[in-house]
């Protein structure tokens, strides 16, 4: 049986504030064409210097969050939850109306997003839906950070972590991911960092929207997690390094069929590492999904392959 893209059933939006930015955003997700991908609209902006695709290749800047640019320099910041809640939850092609530069952070985390399209719905298009299949191993390195892509049967995430702080530690998570899994174990992991970066942070233009309502933070000392609610999974600090890798790697543009393994990877290597694959051809090759490929984000995974 074919399997077919997805969009939006209706339009749906949300405000709140850019993590990094401090400020308001209004945003509104729309249905889409097939094949359209996910598109960025800077209704702030006019004309088609407002139009920034969601691509790999439109990467400019890593620091504490991805960001897109087009030509024209207009651009969309801290879009990794978004990007991670829309393949997630499956969707192939959405518009997003934003009148601002950065994607509110919500709570932190994908989970508002993929309550948000439950409430649009998702619906079929009368087109195939294509995966990218890795066919070789791909890595990245910088020092002791490591990113790779390997071949396997569906999509599998591993990240390890490690923090002197005792509260976080070494933390490693390894999983194939399907909607379920990503909804139940993944969506809902937060972003975080620790007390003593805040000051830092803000000098540098970045985290003036942080606060324990967005964020996990982690006291000066590295014992203890500073909001009063506490964590959402005992390892909600690996769970989130994954929900931004599979962020990250939703602006290859398809769906991937592969095991992704990152060792104290982010946002930078994350995408050197698409970098890399695209510029190996014989790395992967693009595949329309049938009956008899995985069911990616659309049936459950009980493990890594």
């Amino acid at each position: 049986m074919t399997m077919w893209q997805r969009t939006l059933g209706h339009a749906v939006g949300c405000t709140g504030v850019g993590v990094h930015s401090g400020a308001t955003v209004r945003m509104v997700l729309r249905p889409a064409p097939a094949d359209s991908g996910i598109i960025f609209r800077r209704t702030d902006l006019s004309g088609p210097g407002a139009i920034v695709p969601a691509h790999w290749s439109n990467v400019n800047d890593t620091r504490l969050n991805t960001s897109v640019v087009n030509g024209d320099g207009a651009s969309v910041r801290t879009i990794e939850h978004l990007m991670a809640a829309l393949v997630g939850s499956g969707i192939d092609n959405a518009f997003i109306d934003i009148d601002g530069p950065e994607v509110p952070v919500m709570d932190g985390s994908a989970a508002p997003f993929v309550f948000l399209f439950e409430c649009a719905g998702i619906v079929s298009q009368p087109a195939v839906r294509r995966a990218i299949r890795i066919v070789k191993p791909v890595m990245v390195r910088d020092g002791d950070k490591i990113a790779t892509l390997s071949p396997a049967a569906n999509f599998a995430v591993g990240v390890e972590i490690e923090f002197a702080a005792p509260a976080i530690g070494r933390q490693q998570y390894l999983r194939a991911v399907s909607q379920p899994v990503f909804k139940a174990e993944i969506s809902r992991a937060r972003t975080f960092g620790f007390e003593q970066e805040v000051t830092a942070m803000r000098a540098a233009g970045l985290g003036r929207g942080g606060s324990l309502d967005n964020a996990v933070v982690v006291s000066a000392d590295g014992e203890r997690v500073l909001n009063r609610e506490g964590l959402r999974y005992a390892d909600e600090f690996v769970r989130h390094k994954v929900l931004d890798a599979i962020g990250d790697l939703a602006l290859a543009g398809a769906p991937i069929i592969g095991r992704f393994h990152g060792v104290r990877t982010g946002h930078a290597l994350n995408n050197r590492l698409l970098h890399a694959l695209f510029e190996d051809p014989t790395a992967w090759r693009l595949v329309e999904l049938d009956g008899e490929g995985p069911a990616l984000f659309t049936a459950d995974h009980s493990a890594a392959a």
